[in-house]
Parts: structure tokens; sequence; C-alpha cells
């Protein structure tokens, strides 16, 4: 059953932070529970909420899974440190690279790194740790999106009438399951979290893996991380909701040096929106694009074309898979 939702409007963040963080401790009990960061506004509102209600019986952990932007775990480990709450980054990529390896096929791919997460890294986590329950930021669109089979979200369980409990072992507590990603923004707000965290640009749960069409390999990976870095750097001051690099499967013919170069495709969005439900794309300046297509096709290995979608969500979607 989908959960009622709270509309922005009706949103009064300080009754939500303590009806939360009661209900956090009320599941919890006398027992400890764990949370996982990727670094969004998702998951970092959720690790404040959990503190604030259980204190140092909240383990909070960075799954370093091969798949996240540059510098990322570096950068969370740095934010946390400033907030006075200790965080441990734990390596899984190999786990996961090994779980995705001929993997071509976009909903059993979610479907691995869905697997791979709760089942292998985090099984193994908890049961170390004796947490009984996992804090996670699932939020309502994950979970409408979900139910319609639109993609399968990693974060969603029970609305697909699966026990976390009994698949995996432990309690999954959703604090922002009635939320949209602008009454999130709102809470973290509210938590105190400087702008540069209650404004960031959502991130999908699957990281990069979910901008890559075809097989995910440590060198696409690479291709496709050198590319967002591009890609974030040229569109910080756009002011859009997201913006994002994908890299395609095929090749296509290009000519470098004079000669035929079968290279790679990046095709980027850009989208303006509110709550991701719905989107249409930012009507980018030309010289940006002229500007990206040349810095990507200069700085990003064998690229040699480079486009943008102009397609409105729906019938798109934010993300290519």
């Amino acid at each position: 059953m989908k959960p009622k939702e709270i509309k922005i409007l009706e949103l009064n963040a300080g009754k939500f932070i303590r009806g939360k963080v009661e209900e956090i401790l009320k599941t919890v009990g006398s027992n400890s529970a764990i949370t996982a960061l990727s670094g969004g506004v998702d998951s970092v509102t959720v690790a404040l909420l959990g503190y604030k209600a259980l204190g140092k019986r909240l383990k909070v952990v960075f799954i370093d899974n091969g798949l996240m932007r540059e510098n990322e775990p570096q950068e969370v480990a740095s934010m946390f440190e400033e907030l006075e709450i200790p965080i441990e980054i734990i390596d899984a990529k190999k786990q996961f690279f090994n779980a995705l390896e001929g993997v071509t096929n976009p909903e059993q791919k979610r479907e691995v790194v869905t697997q791979t997460f709760y089942k292998k890294v985090f099984t193994k986590l908890i049961r170390e740790s004796g947490a009984k329950c996992l804090l996670q930021g699932t939020i309502l669109t994950d979970i409408e999106e979900t139910i319609a089979g639109i993609k399968r979200q990693h974060n969603v369980f029970k609305q697909l009438g699966i026990d976390p409990e009994k698949a995996f072992g432990y309690k999954i507590i959703e604090p922002l399951r009635q939320l949209r990603k602008d009454g999130v923004r709102k809470i973290a707000k509210a938590l105190g979290l400087p702008k540069s965290i209650y404004k960031r640009m959502p991130f999908p749960g699957p990281a990069l893996s979910a901008r890559i069409i075809g097989e995910v390999t440590p060198e696409r990976i690479k291709i496709i991380r050198k590319t967002t870095a591009i890609v974030e750097e040229e569109l910080k001051e756009s002011g859009a909701f997201q913006y994002l690099a994908i890299l395609h499967h095929d090749r296509v013919t290009g000519i470098r040096d004079r000669k035929r170069d079968f290279g790679l495709q990046i095709e980027i969005r850009c989208w303006e929106s509110v709550d991701a439900r719905t989107a249409v794309p930012t009507r980018l300046p030309y010289d940006i694009l002229e500007t990206l297509a040349k810095r990507i096709t200069n700085e990003v290995p064998g690229v040699t074309s480079v486009t943008y979608n102009i397609t409105s969500k729906p019938p798109s979607t934010m993300e290519a898979i």
C-alpha cells in the first residue's frame, strides 16, 4: 500500500521531525541501528534524524561500491566530520563489479545492485554490528515508480510484498516515505543542514550504473565518472533540478586524426522539476552545449559524439535506466 502523502504546504517541519524521532526510537527500542549514506539529501536527512533519535546507537556507513561520482567517499566523510557524526567507509567495489559482470538488462541491473547491497554487503555489516534495523531514505516517488512498474527502485520492498525481515534478517525504517523531494529538502533545512546539502542535486540509488546503457565495468564507470564531473562543473550555475550524463552502448562513427574512429556516445540530460514526478528539459544556451561537447570529446578518451535530450518526463524518465 502506498503511504499517505504529506504535501509541502501541509508539512510542519518541526512536528515531522519530532514524530519521526519518536517513531525511530519506538521501532529500534533498546537495540542499535545502521544507516548507509550515498551523499544525497535523502540519505543525509535520514542519518540526521536517526542520530537525533539514537545518538551513538546509530552506526553510519558509506558503502564504496565503485559506482559513485569522483571523490564521493572522501567528500561524504568530510561532510560528516563537520557534522561531528562518526562515519565508516566500507570498500565493497569487488562485490558489486563481480555481481554486475555480464548484466545488460536495465531491470536486472537494478536488481543485482539491490541484492548485492542488501543481501551480501549489508547482511554482513548488520550481523557484525549487532544492529536490528536499517534506516534508509526511501521517498514517495521511489515507491510510486516501483508500484507503477516504471522502474524498480532499489530501496522499495514492502509495497512489492517483500518482508525485509524475512528476506534479509533485519527491519527497514523509512522515515521519509510520505515525502517527495521538495519535502525532504524542507526537513533537511529545518535540521540545520547547509544549503550545499539540502539543495544538492538528486542522485540515483544504483549510482553511475544507472547512467550506463549496457554492461557496467570498471572501465566504463571510469568514462562516465569523468564525463559526469565535466557536466556537473559546467552546469552547476544553471539552476536546474538535475543534470547528468549517460554512456550509450553502441559505438558511433567519428573522425579523429583524419581517420575513421568508432567512438563512444554520451547523452546529456538537464531537467526542470519540483518533485521529479514530471520534468521538462532545460533550454540551455547553445554556447554551453557547445562547450560541453568540446570538453567531453577532448577530455574523455574514446568519445566521438555528444547529444542533448529534449524529451519531457513523461514519456522520458530522469535517468536512463
